[in-house]
């Protein structure tokens, strides 16, 4: 039996109907693809990291992207935040986040790939 569920129309072939560590994971990636300031009425809500993707990697913007997913993920009480790695690539930045779900103490990993030339995030 399921603890959470919801609906995706992302993949709508595959299926309209998500749970659990799927949905959550869902939850995530459209959170993450929220610019900071585009929610109305929210305006600290969303990411700052499609603002910074073609800026060179240093230590104080690695740290900054490094708590404004924490502070992302940690917005949802269904899961935790044990590690996140940032690693610049050509044309954007490739995120490994290691977490846990809150519920069952099970570990995943969510890579997040924030691609600057087409402004769009591609996850597995």
């Amino acid at each position: 039996m399921s603890t959470y569920r919801g609906f995706s129309t992302i993949n709508a072939a595959k299926r309209f109907k998500i749970t659990d560590a799927d949905l959550i994971k869902q939850d995530l990636i459209n959170n993450f693809n929220i610019r900071k300031g585009e929610k109305l009425m929210q305006p600290n809500f969303g990411t700052i990291i499609w603002g910074l993707l073609f800026e060179p990697l240093t230590n104080d913007l690695k740290n900054a992207v490094v708590a404004d997913i924490t502070q992302i993920i940690n917005y949802d009480p269904r899961v935790n935040v044990n590690n996140v790695d940032v690693i610049q690539q050509e044309h954007g930045l490739q995120i490994l986040v290691s977490l846990t779900y809150s519920n069952t103490n099970q570990s995943d990993t969510l890579f997040l790939n924030f691609n600057g030339n087409s402004q769009k995030l591609t996850y597995a």
